[in-house]
């Protein structure tokens, strides 16, 4: 029986690594003809408006609402099912120790290497020294006008104790439907729950049998949608890419705010493209450039979509089909990592606060730069994974670095926030990859160092 089976599971094999590669290079061509497209398009920025904002309109539809919209569908059912899974295929309590210790290890790790990294750059380069003052007073009023970020700064937690206590809050639901049906995608508290659930769910017995093969057959079924809305990635790449250049234009990271963006991009590829690749290595004892290569289109799909949740589901497709990550390292580590590792986050979120303290002149000593490092990896932590979350927990690292600093009047002013608010998109992309790239290390280095049971050869079974 199996035997003859296996011809056909070659042939499917092969035609499904063919569509896997046309499908990473047509986001590749995505990629850069929306770059190419949203620059042409913000040539109409200052003329025809009509056309501009219907242009924008039709790109926003197929990027946000149709291709991201398809993506965040998958996204609940896809983190209950796969950490029930991984969670239950575990099976000893002590294993499940084991690999947690060792994920969260490699998560804060990972992030305060990301935070040293930044820092160092930014206080080395010194990028908020080249910029002016017409480029402050425009930030102030772009901060004040931007009346979403403005709300979001006023509920955001201020200071370091609320900041814990606010991520302890998020991780327990007092309902957790309410929580699977919260349209911020908060993910933290859905793996709270599905990691408890599959703790209990190892202890019923016979029973937990029915119970694991119902939610490996819905993971099985969300792998199948996730095949299929892969398909629109490339269409769905370009359109978000030219939307958002189209709105700020290649311009903007010129001028005073290029070093800003080359300190950041500097980090993410430090990080990115040798620190991680160097734990991979050591750790993982795989060929980083063989991995990031069987990653890709996760790691495109990341650039594209700008969110770490929305790119879940083919993370976890790509780490399992293609990088040969076992089902139980997928299964917990990367939803765990989609919502709490942010190596990207946490080293950009550095970078940015104290380049906004170095345009406004406001010396920061060694102890702020400590306030900065564990804040950053809280609220990395605490940032949800959709675009430009970090940006609203930035708040609560200037606020702590202004409470260290004596209080009273805030010396490193929040709206300094506005300088960044306009030219983040691209570069939230870029950190974005960096997080789904340590989430997918991760989950290698948990295979290798947590491996499944060996499982006898099926052609030996007895039929």
């Amino acid at each position: 029986m199996f035997y003859t089976k296996e011809p056909e599971r070659r042939s499917k094999g092969g035609r499904r690594k063919k569509s896997t590669w046309l499908i990473t290079t047509l986001i590749l061509v995505g990629l850069v003809v929306g770059g190419i497209f949203g620059q042409w398009l913000f040539g109409f920025k200052g003329g025809d408006g009509e056309f501009y904002s219907g242009m924008l309109d039709a790109l926003n539809f197929v990027g946000n609402d149709l291709f991201l919209g398809l993506l965040k569908m998958m996204i609940v059912p896809l983190i209950i099912s796969s950490v029930i899974v991984g969670v239950a295929s575990v099976g000893d309590f002590r294993k499940l120790g084991r690999i947690g210790g060792k994920t969260f290890f490699y998560y804060f790790s990972t992030m305060l290497i990301a935070v040293a990294i930044g820092l160092t750059l930014v206080n080395v380069i010194q990028p908020g020294k080249s910029v002016g003052l017409q480029e402050r007073e425009r930030a102030e009023q772009e901060f004040t006008e931007n009346v979403s970020v403005q709300t979001k700064v006023q509920e955001g937690p201020k200071g370091f104790g609320p900041a814990i206590l606010a991520i302890v809050r998020q991780m327990i639901p007092t309902n957790p439907v309410a929580a699977a049906a919260d349209p911020k995608l908060a993910a933290l508290p859905i793996i709270f729950f599905s990691i408890f659930f599959g703790i209990v769910l190892t202890t019923v017995g016979r029973k937990q049998g029915i119970v694991v093969s119902f939610f490996d057959a819905i993971f099985e079924v969300m792998t199948k949608m996730v095949h299929v809305v892969i398909y629109l990635a490339p269409l769905g790449v370009f359109a978000l890419v030219a939307w958002s250049i189209a709105r700020i234009g290649l311009e903007s990271y010129a001028g005073g705010m290029l070093w800003y963006v080359l300190t950041v991009i500097l980090g993410l590829a430090l990080h990115g493209l040798v620190v991680l690749p160097l734990i991979l290595w050591l750790f993982g004892k795989a060929n980083p450039l063989t991995y990031m290569y069987q990653m890709r289109s996760a790691l495109m799909t990341a650039f594209g979509t700008d969110s770490s949740s929305a790119t879940l589901p083919v993370t976890i497709e790509a780490a399992i089909d293609e990088g040969g990550c076992s089902k139980k390292a997928a299964g917990f580590v990367l939803p765990l990592g989609a919502t709490i590792n942010m190596d990207g986050t946490a080293l950009f979120e550095a970078v940015a606060v104290v380049f906004i303290a170095q345009a406004y002149g406001v010396q920061l000593g060694i102890e702020q730069n400590i306030v900065i490092a564990i804040t950053a990896v809280l609220t990395a932590v605490g940032a949800a994974g959709i675009p430009s979350a970090s940006l609203v927990m930035m708040p609560v690292i200037i606020a702590a670095i202004n409470q260290s600093m004596g209080g009273g009047e805030a010396l490193v002013p929040i709206a300094g926030i506005g300088l960044i608010l306009g030219i983040d998109r691209l570069l939230d992309m870029s950190r974005t990859t960096v997080n789904v790239w340590g989430d997918a290390v991760g989950a290698k280095i948990i295979t290798r160092t947590e491996p499944d049971p060996v499982e006898a050869d099926p052609r030996e079974r007895h039929i």
